[in-house]
């Protein structure tokens, strides 16, 4: 016998809490109809950067319906991956490297997706519906219907806080064409505080509840590709894969635990790396040390020029000569990079070598980190 709806959003419920969800709600696929508008703002100002991707989908990211058009109900879940020890700590160690509390361990995407279609899987038995799993990679505004579902509510630094668990939530989600009953929108929380916009390095908020991606330590770390600029390298500080502070000092994480998923909590090797140990992966290192990690697509050049960039604000001249093997490095990404932190950490060495490198570069970006104002 088919359930009543009410009967298998309880089921649905208890099952994804014994799977490992922590948060859980229900919103109907039509519950945002401002979300168009206010992606086409941001993407019109430019604040996506280089995630063409963003504009290339704006149509079916705006709703869940033009996504998917028979969809009624979205169902909202929440992972917490809370850390062990404020991840801000680490930014006073300026030799080892600040890796995101996302990224420390295994890959989300995969650890939330095989629990969503195991639920998702219940939920087509159960009652017959049509459903579709989501985890963050395809065009789907999770954060705002996961404020309508009334997991919690996006903060002025734009992530979903939850009063359960402050800032530290993933998110997936499931359409179906089944029409389930609803929660209630969760009210934004954040009063008056300021904190995370306040906290950001490169001043990245054009105002609350706006991110400008172009200035996000965040984004620059892990989707741009090429240089990080100039004004944003010194901000950047031992950052080389992601940044938590804007996370990190919401009130709302007083109430945060840390996460019951061993898969998410930080690998040891993860939680404080050497810089000096880093800068000398080479790339079957590289794939060995952070295998079933985000951090691995962004490639070793990528992750290179970040970590040459927290040697350069290391202020460690010890580490000198491991930069110096970088200068010669394939990727002029890398290249660049070594030179801005063999300049900041030896500027009379810098400016001996630079007549032999300027002579044999060919990539005019590369020589201008020569001359360059740092």
């Amino acid at each position: 016998m088919t359930p009543t709806p009410q009967n298998l959003v309880a089921e649905l419920r208890t099952r994804a809490m014994a799977l490992g969800f922590e948060s859980f709600g229900i919103t109907a696929a039509d519950a945002r109809p401002d979300l168009p508008a206010k992606l086409q703002a941001a993407l019109d100002a430019g604040w996506h950067g280089e995630m063409d991707w963003m504009a290339d989908t704006a149509t079916r990211r705006g709703s869940p319906n033009a996504l998917w058009p028979e969809a009624k109900s979205v169902i909202l879940l929440g992972i917490n991956y809370g850390p062990a020890s404020d991840p801000l700590a680490l930014l006073d160690q300026p030799t080892r490297g600040a890796i995101s509390v996302y990224a420390r361990n295994r890959d989300y995407h995969e650890i939330i997706k095989g629990k969503l279609k195991e639920l998702a899987g219940l939920l087509a038995r159960r009652s017959g519906a049509a459903v579709k799993v989501f985890v963050d990679t395809a065009p789907l505004m999770e954060k705002p219907l996961a404020e309508a579902a009334g997991l919690g509510w996006q903060g002025k630094h734009t992530v979903l806080v939850s009063r359960e668990f402050g800032s530290w939530l993933f998110l997936g989600a499931i359409l179906t064409d089944a029409d389930l009953p609803t929660d209630k929108p969760h009210a934004e929380s954040c009063g008056s505080c300021t904190r995370c916009l306040d906290v950001c390095p490169t001043k990245a908020f054009p105002a609350p509840f706006q991110l400008d991606s172009r200035r996000c330590l965040a984004y620059l770390s892990v989707e741009h590709k090429g240089p990080i600029p100039i004004e944003f390298r010194v901000p950047m500080g031992n950052r080389i894969y992601g940044c938590d502070d804007c996370l990190a000092v919401c009130p709302w994480n007083k109430f945060a635990s840390i996460s019951r998923e061993a898969k998410l909590r930080a690998r040891a090797d993860l939680e404080s790396p050497a810089l000096a140990d880093l800068v000398q992966l080479d790339d079957a290192g590289f794939r060995t040390l952070f295998a079933g990690s985000p951090v691995k697509r962004i490639g070793l050049a990528r992750f290179l020029r970040n970590v040459l960039i927290g040697i350069g604000n290391s202020a460690d001249a010890g580490m000198v000569p491991l930069v110096q093997v970088r200068l010669d490095h394939a990727e002029a990404v890398v290249r660049g990079a070594a030179i801005w932190a063999l300049r900041r950490l030896d500027p009379a060495q810098a400016e001996r070598l630079a007549p032999a490198h300027l002579a044999g570069e060919t990539d005019p970006e590369v020589a201008r980190e020569w001359t360059e104002d740092i």
